[in-house]
């Protein structure tokens, strides 16, 4: 049972790349960023509400009320983190995108356990600690540097790549790497919060369906809402519906991950502990975003994963495993 649920954490890490990447052929679809994380996220939520009801699980929302109003907000870590990867794989690629989420995951799983914030019980610096944080600095560092110095190639119609244009800045030029590398990070430091969010809105709530489905509702019409704004400014194209019918099916695992990998996270981290659940995830997270870069998973262009980039790749796997069990 116990390797079951290792496996299970492996699987889940793996779902994050496979979500990330997938999401590419449903922005492609949609035609902007914001809508098609609107679409995935409406998915995630009728899947879970569609668990929740086969389970006899939502009776539990009736408790929302009892909860504090910021025990409701993990859901808004959801659309950042989805949007992030739309924009940043084709830009980076698999591996490097999946690499700075990692790289803020981590960071911001250390600061939690020192601070003691948001429920997460409070640990020392411990050398283990401090030798990991340095060790996922310097992976990213490299994995970063090894992008600047090979272009991605071009993704072309008849590659099966897909392309997407880079929001411009007020002077119309596209934002620099560093904004990009700033955005990678950001958007993996929230899923550590959300996860200590959620794991409180559980003390209230007990049903786990029920936790996921307020995580998921508050993220749909959070990233609705930033459709709407956009829209009524002409900031972002009108998403396009009809071409969803012609996507293929794998375009669509992409609530499903999500879903999973949120729910999951929170079942698991009491079963297993949350440093094994966390470094497990990671290696899942590494492994299948480098297939996806090697190979050219998705109808992503092949991004071969060089020796820099592998080397890069294992001070992130070893930093991540230093901190989380050392």
């Amino acid at each position: 049972m116990h390797i079951a649920l290792l496996a299970a954490a492996l699987l889940i890490g793996c779902l994050l790349a496979v979500q990330a990447s997938v999401n590419l052929q449903l922005n492609k679809a949609v035609g902007t960023p914001y809508g098609a994380s609107t679409v995935q996220l409406c998915v995630a939520t009728g899947l879970l509400l569609a668990l929740g009801l086969a389970t006899g699980s939502l009776g539990a929302l009736g408790q929302v009320p009892e909860a504090p109003w910021w025990h409701l907000l993990g859901g808004l870590a959801s659309p950042f983190y989805i949007t992030s990867g739309i924009l940043l794989i084709p830009r980076l690629g698999a591996v490097t995108t999946v690499g700075l989420f990692v790289s803020g995951q981590m960071l911001a799983s250390v600061a939690l356990d020192l601070s003691g914030v948001l429920g997460v019980e409070q640990r020392p610096l411990s050398v283990g600690t401090a030798a990991g944080a340095a060790a996922v600095l310097a992976g990213i560092t490299v994995v970063v540097r090894s992008q600047t110095r090979a272009a991605a190639p071009a993704a072309s119609p008849g590659g099966g790549g897909l392309a997407v244009k880079a929001p411009s800045g007020g002077d119309g030029r596209p934002p620099s790497l560093a904004g990009w590398v700033v955005l990678g990070l950001a958007a993996g430091a929230v899923l550590p919060v959300q996860g200590a969010v959620n794991a409180l809105l559980r003390g209230t709530l007990v049903e786990p369906l029920a936790v996921a489905v307020v995580s998921f509702t508050v993220a749909t019409l959070a990233i609705a809402a930033v459709l709407a704004a956009l829209l009524a400014t002409g900031r972002t194209p009108r998403p396009q519906l009809a071409p969803l019918r012609h996507m293929p099916w794998w375009g669509w695992l992409g609530g499903a991950c999500a879903a999973g990998y949120v729910t999951g996270t929170f079942l698991l981290i009491p079963q297993i502990g949350a440093a094994v659940t966390v470094a497990l995830t990671v290696a899942g997270l590494q492994l299948t975003s480098a297939a996806v870069d090697q190979y050219g998973l998705f109808r992503l262009p092949k991004r071969p994963v060089t020796p820099p980039r592998a080397g890069g790749l294992a001070l992130l796997a070893a930093g991540a495993l230093a901190i989380q069990l050392l």
